[in-house]
């Protein structure tokens, strides 16, 4: 996920976006207690994905107060 699609987006989208990613993660979370995740590093770029929503929303979220 680029930081500019991210930016493009409206708040509300950035917490769909958010809820998604987190879905994404806790089923990824899952499939690797199993034994059944063939691509260990999906984890690893879903909690980086997170942070930059997170990160992006913080940043509308001051903008707006100014």
């Amino acid at each position: 996920m680029k930081i500019a699609e991210l930016r493009n987006k409206t708040q509300e989208e950035l917490k769909q976006e958010l809820l998604n990613v987190r879905k994404e993660q806790f089923n990824l979370r899952m499939q690797k207690k199993m034994g059944q995740l063939p691509k260990s590093h999906l984890i690893r770029k879903t909690k980086k994905d997170l942070a930059r929503i997170k990160t992006i929303m913080n940043e509308k979220r001051l903008i707006e107060k100014v």
